[in-house]
């Protein structure tokens, strides 16, 4: 499926899924190069950048949720003079917010730069881009806060599953953009030629934008892996305590059942032989051992 979208001498052209009619038509209109339209028919595995006499050629991988994605959104970038093709393969629309914000924010849409050529028109699909992830990892950041709570809260064995799904998310987002610092570099010396050196100022922020989203992965990269030492600390000491328990328990349970074996003993000089209340009697020495092992035990901190 394909978009267009006009402002001022701009033309911005989004495309789903495109078709074989699709590459042909943005081909004849806006001259892209043959080696680019025959990589539009399908993802790339790498991010990468190639520039060409009249455009640039942008392979940029986001952090995606939907199923079947392996967590990451692929988004191909043509950019011209007075055109940007952007170019999905999935579902999942990362630019729909920015679409929004220019049919209804009138700053944005009649900025005097978004109308001079397409590189401005990039430049601020890729912050508005980088903020929304930045707002992702806020929710990471509050899901970790949520996590430690709940680790000090008594309830590790629950962690366990949510710090990998945390940790599961932090990896897309650090495999995500991983090289949009080596892309965007190659682009901002690609773009002041095609475009000039002030937009290559600007490109500066965007590197800016990404340096610091990378950075605050690092960061909560390493503090859930804290919380993971923490908590399977946590859980160990927990079934160890456990496992004690069990052992004690075992330990008084057959010295019980050697004294209750003992006194199956047919003997003469048997203990208690022959009383009235023998049952009792050997049922209280049963219950005065226990208690006198679990009372050691206890003193040992083994219960």
């Amino acid at each position: 499926m394909m978009t267009k979208r006009t402002y001022k001498n701009v033309t911005w052209i989004d495309i789903e899924t495109p078709t074989q009619d699709d590459v042909r038509a943005i081909v004849a209109e806006y001259g892209v190069h043959p080696v680019v339209a025959e990589e539009l028919r399908l993802p790339t595995v790498k991010s990468k950048v190639d520039a060409y006499d009249t455009h640039v050629y942008l392979v940029l991988h986001f952090p995606s949720k939907r199923d079947g994605s392996g967590g990451l959104s692929e988004i191909d970038f043509i950019i011209g003079k007075e055109f940007l093709i952007t170019v999905r393969y999935d579902g999942d629309n990362p630019l729909h917010k920015f679409s929004r914000m220019l049919d209804v924010n009138s700053v944005l849409k009649h900025n005097k730069l978004v109308g001079e050529h397409a590189g401005y028109l990039f430049f601020y699909m890729m912050r508005e881009m980088y903020r929304a992830l930045h707002d992702e990892l806020y929710f990471v950041k509050d899901a970790l806060t949520d996590i430690e709570r709940d680790i000090f809260n008594g309830k590790e064995k629950e962690m366990v599953r949510e710090v990998s799904e945390v940790s599961r998310e932090l990896l897309s987002f650090r495999h995500a953009i991983a090289r949009h610092g080596d892309v965007l570099s190659s682009f901002t010396e690609a773009a002041e030629s095609l475009f000039s050196k002030e937009f290559a100022k600007h490109m500066t922020f965007i590197e800016d934008e990404h340096a610091k989203i990378d950075r605050t992965v690092s960061i909560l990269s390493e503090t859930l892996s804290e919380l993971r030492e923490t908590n399977n600390s946590l859980l160990e000491t927990k079934q160890n305590a456990i496992m004690m328990t069990f052992t004690a328990i075992t330990i008084i349970s057959s010295f019980v059942t050697i004294v209750a074996s003992w006194f199956l003993i047919e003997d003469p000089h048997r203990p208690f032989k022959g009383m009235r209340y023998e049952f009792w009697l050997i049922g209280l020495v049963m219950l005065l051992l226990a208690a006198v092992l679990a009372g050691i035990m206890k003193w040992r901190r083994w219960l």
